[in-house]
């Protein structure tokens, strides 16, 4: 199983001898398993076993169940239920007599009165019928999951294009960093050595400080975890499984690495303007990524 988006369609259409069979499932985002049904009420004694077949074979997403049975009209169908009409026209007639109400029954209204007409529907489910529609159910989440596979294998191929250019950006800040911290140490120096020009202090000290400050504005940690935590990514999008949660998790951690990394070079001169530069294209390039895995099952 490969990676697969949450977003999809499915809808599969089967005819047996007693009717037609139509199972429709959409899915969208969402942190979790959430169905929601819409059956007619001869397929409600079906719901836990379909839910059980959905949750089978999908783990994560906002579905939306459509299933319906279309019976064959057997011959007799249609009869009209003559107690139940004789019924609605006393009832209609006697609200009519003590209301004052100066109105007629309307025919085409009282026979969409459920239970009016004949049309086989309310006949007890067949076993073989429910077999077959559990059966079309999971035929929809196959065709739902393909569906499915391939959204996910496209947003993966762009996740990893944007995880190529951080890493890209990560290089770049790597070759900058050396001579950035070079240059912010030395100029250190010099400036801690006018303040403190006559002030007594053992130079070897001030060069210690000078030198613990420039290590402090140093990024070279924070771009290896970059490096280790893109390398990760890419494992995980060629792996199988889901890995949206897993991603999320990945993701604020390079985010925080590239925040750290911001908030060390503002210091460092003209070089760390380009740091900055270079470490805010990578934010917004990890930001996106995220942004993508949140459509990840």
């Amino acid at each position: 199983m490969s990676v697969r988006s949450m977003t999809g369609f499915a809808q599969v259409r089967r005819t047996i001898p007693q009717g037609e069979i139509v199972v429709s499932l959409k899915s969208v985002n969402h942190r979790g398993l959430d169905l929601h049904f819409h059956l007619p009420p001869e397929l409600d004694s079906l719901e836990n076993d379909i839910r059980g077949v959905v949750k089978s074979g999908v783990a994560r997403g906002h579905l939306q169940i459509h299933v319906s049975f279309n019976r064959i009209i057997a011959s007799g169908a249609g009869a009209v239920n003559r107690p139940l009409l004789d019924a609605y026209m006393r009832a209609f007639e006697e609200a009519s007599s003590v209301y004052r109400l100066d109105s007629k029954p309307d025919l085409n209204s009282a026979l969409r009165i459920p239970g009016m007409l004949a049309n086989g529907s309310d006949a007890e489910l067949d076993e073989d019928v429910a077999k077959t529609i559990l059966d079309v159910t999971a035929e929809a989440v196959v065709t739902l999951n393909r569906f499915r596979e391939r959204e996910g294998a496209a947003t993966a191929e762009e996740m990893r294009q944007r995880c190529q250019n951080t890493c890209g950006l990560v290089a770049r800040m790597e070759e900058i960093r050396a001579g950035a911290v070079s240059a912010f140490l030395k100029r250190l120096r010099e400036k801690l050595a006018d303040l403190l020009h006559g002030a007594g202090i053992d130079p070897q000290r001030l060069a210690q400080e000078a030198a613990l400050l420039a290590d402090r504005s140093d990024i070279a940690e924070e771009l290896v975890r970059l490096r280790t935590h893109a390398a990760h990514l890419n494992e995980m999008l060629a792996g199988d499984g889901e890995v949206g949660k897993r991603l999320d998790f990945l993701l604020q951690e390079m985010n925080r690495e590239s925040n750290t990394v911001l908030s060390k070079t503002g210091g460092l001169g003209d070089l760390g303007l380009t740091l900055t530069d270079l470490a805010l294209a990578a934010k917004s390039e990890i930001d996106k990524i995220r942004e993508q895995s949140l459509n990840l099952e």
